[in-house]
């Protein structure tokens, strides 16, 4: 049984003395203590050097990705099918599969395997005779070094540095423009304050600056070019009027150089937009055509790769840019922010403060999904981006239409339904509208259930009644006579009152309030009457006695 170790050097094929050393794994580390001990388990029988560090590189290269090098190649057919072996112990399983195929040998990749090559790891230098400790370090250092270099080049992540750098220049342009555009509108607004007022663009105002230099020779400069009429004779004849102070020559050459740098960055800056829109066509073409080329640059220097960003969840694509604000949110337990460097993106712009949140969510999702696609996918196109944006547009309508239903099912059968019958635009205007009074309640009539609780609260109230209108006159000491007549008319105007009381449980209660409203002024009379025969009998009584 042979085993195949990997050096910086070479490749080592061993020889394993004792095979059921292999299955008693767990005790092997104690025979690897010495190197006696680890000469009595393996032993070294070829060993295929390589003959420089290109080599070498090639041979790991091919080992990392489980392809069989042709240093290798040529070893295996050197040196071992001249005895021919039963099993072969190799440390990766891809590259004893491809050994297997090339060669028809039975080839062993397991953990025991990994636990005897960590063995025969650490007494290398024993092992390996004729190959010095200090020359195995410095070809393992180069072979490292040159490793590193090949990885770096050829790495897909990589690829998209230059895109990281060409946003990030991006970003320091801008503001350099924005400051020099300043030093310039301010520098030359001493000697004519109004222009800067008539032209807001930056790019034209420099221009004009260039081209006219003071303000005397306004008049005879052609703006045709840089300015519509309208403005070129503003320009003019704010010329004439200005109040700025004037200035020497020098100043002039020195602020039209100021000018010179501004134009130069800004062709400079043009260029640059370009080239970054190309390389992020080729780079992921789906992330570009669904939020733009800048926005999928910035997220991509955000995350550092786009391999990285494709690992990132729509979530955390959502709210990159706001991690400041988000973690302010947790620690004080208020609102999170619903989005970050998204935010600029034309399909959120388009969009209302409402629906900012909900169209920042979705389209965090599509993102997601599209920087997959370009990250691991293979002949990547931009149909999944484009077919995600005009969904989105979709949503987007609906949204700002009021329509929140649901596009699917009957939902589609609708939409396409209203799709060919109009609707009018002719409104009308609502003459109710024009009304300033209130609008008074109506009283509900009662139902006819509460009838029977209706009559018994108006016998209540009548009884009340009957117990005012009982004769005071008896406490005032008048004639019992008086008092018998009072109590003869007080019952017959019950007794007159009942069969009124009895119709009125029967009629409607409508009815009832109209015989309640008539019941009043007679037990108001009924009140009266002794009053005004008390007063008759005094009247009877003084005459007598005046006569």
């Amino acid at each position: 049984m042979l085993v195949l170790f990997e050096t910086p050097a070479g490749y080592a094929i061993f020889k394993l003395l004792d095979e059921s050393k292999l299955s008693q794994i767990d005790d092997l580390y104690q025979e690897f203590n010495t190197p006696e001990g680890a000469s009595s388990v393996v032993k070294l029988k070829n060993f295929i050097k390589f003959e420089d560090t290109t080599e070498a590189l090639a041979a790991t290269t091919a080992a990392i990705e489980g392809k069989l090098s042709k240093t290798l190649k040529k070893g295996l057919k050197k040196h071992l099918l001249k005895d021919v072996q039963d099993q072969l112990l190799v440390g990766d399983a891809k590259l004893g599969s491809a050994i297997k195929e090339k060669f028809d040998l039975q080839c062993v990749s397991n953990s025991n395997v990994q636990e005897l090559l960590r063995c025969i790891r650490s007494q290398m230098d024993s092992l390996l005779t004729g190959l010095p400790k200090k020359e195995m370090t410095a070809m393992a250092l180069g072979l490292a070094h040159s490793l590193s270099r090949y990885k770096l080049k050829f790495s897909p992540d990589k690829i998209d540095t230059m895109i990281v750098q060409a946003q990030c220049l991006l970003d320091d342009l801008d503001k350099e423009l924005n400051n020099y555009v300043m030093r310039c509108r301010e520098w030359y607004g001493w000697h004519f304050p109004e222009l800067g007022k008539i032209i807001t663009d930056n790019t034209s105002f420099v221009k004009i600056v260039k081209l006219m230099g003071t303000r005397d020779h306004a008049a005879t400069t052609d703006m045709s070019d840089i300015l519509p009429e309208d403005l070129e004779e503003k320009v003019k004849e704010a010329a004439e009027i200005s109040m700025g102070t004037e200035i020497s020559d020098d100043d002039i050459i020195n602020i039209q150089n100021l000018c010179d740098e501004i134009v130069s960055i800004t062709d400079y800056r043009a260029h640059l937009t370009d080239y970054l829109k190309a390389r992020m066509m080729a780079m992921a073409p789906n992330l570009t055509v669904l939020i733009g080329e800048h926005i999928g640059a910035r997220l991509i220097a955000h995350a550092g790769s786009l391999m990285n960003l494709a690992k990132h969840p729509a979530s955390t694509l959502q709210i990159f840019g706001a991690e400041k604000a988000l973690f302010r949110a947790l620690k004080t337990k208020k609102d999170t922010p619903k989005y970050g460097l998204i935010y600029h993106a034309q399909l959120i712009g388009q969009c209302s403060t409402k629906n900012k949140g909900k169209m920042s969510r979705m389209l965090a999702a599509k993102a997601a999904l599209a920087t997959r696609v370009d990250a691991f996918g293979d002949d990547v196109t931009f149909e999944l981006g484009a077919k995600h944006k005009v969904n989105l547009e979709n949503k987007l309508r609906l949204l700002e239409e009021g329509n929140l239903r649901r596009i699917s099912g009957t939902g589609k059968a609708k939409a396409k339904f209203e799709k060919y019958h109009s609707k009018s635009e002719v409104f009308s205007y609502p003459t109710a509208a024009d009304s300033t009074l209130k609008a008074v309640k109506r009283e509900h009539e009662p139902e006819e259930e509460a009838a029977p609780a209706k009559k018994m609260k108006l016998e209540n109230d009548v009884k009340v009644k009957k117990v005012k209108s009982e004769p005071s006159d008896e406490v005032d000491g008048q004639e019992n006579g008086d008092s018998e007549l009072t109590e003869k008319k007080k019952k017959k105007k019950k007794k007159s009152m009942e069969p009124e009381l009895a119709q009125a449980g029967e009629q409607s209660p409508v009815s009832e309030k109209k015989k309640k409203k008539s019941m009043e002024p007679e037990l108001a009379q009924s009140e009266e009457a002794p009053a005004s025969e008390k007063k008759k009998k005094k009247k009877r009584q003084s005459q007598p006695q005046e006569e």
